[in-house]
């Protein structure tokens, strides 16, 4: 867990890569050397932008590639600028959004022998999970919990993003769960 201060500097970064991506069209560039040790650590985060209490875009990594405050910085950028389902932000909004960090925890396989077996181990609230079959995968963070409460309705909405039928099922599909630190 991240202390106060360093919450705070994650979400500075955030809200200042974005306000330089109005202005230079870039994500902002972070210098490590003036941060903590514990923000130079690779993580794979998520960013997500929130106007009037309604999705504005939301982007990150499953995987750790970049230190910390990096990732954020870049993703606070995409989710500003790159989320399909949405235009590029534009200035007159900045000061509308709010702007929640997911920090992701190291994800962990599933073994289940059933569809039935899989949703009994789902922990609703506390689980993000990646759904990976073929060339299809997708991930719904935990805060998704808070409009999809049921079991069986989170996967079959995360099988929707991933671009397969909701009542598919297949031996082969692989599922991780991870946690998150969000704030």
């Amino acid at each position: 867990m991240h202390n106060k201060e360093q919450r705070q500097q994650l979400h500075d970064i955030a809200y200042q890569s974005i306000k330089h991506g109005l202005s230079i069209g870039k994500a902002l560039t972070v210098d490590l050397t003036k941060l903590d040790k514990a923000l130079q650590t690779k993580r794979a985060t998520f960013v997500t932008l929130n106007k009037h209490g309604q999705l504005r875009g939301c982007i990150g990594m499953l995987e750790p590639i970049r230190p910390l405050a990096e990732d954020v910085a870049y993703n606070a950028f995409a989710a500003a600028f790159s989320d399909p389902r949405f235009p590029p932000l534009q200035e007159n909004e900045l000061e509308q959004l709010k702007i929640h960090i997911s920090i992701l925890g190291t994800p962990e396989k599933i073994f289940f022998d059933s569809e039935d077996n899989l949703i009994t181990q789902l922990r609703p609230g506390i689980d993000g999970l990646i759904m990976e079959e073929g060339h299809h995968r997708g991930t719904f963070l935990p805060s998704v919990w808070e409009s999809l409460r049921d079991r069986r309705e989170f996967l079959n909405h995360l099988k929707i993003k991933c671009g397969l039928p909701q009542n598919y099922w297949s031996d082969s599909i692989c599922i991780h769960r991870y946690t998150v630190e969000e704030f």
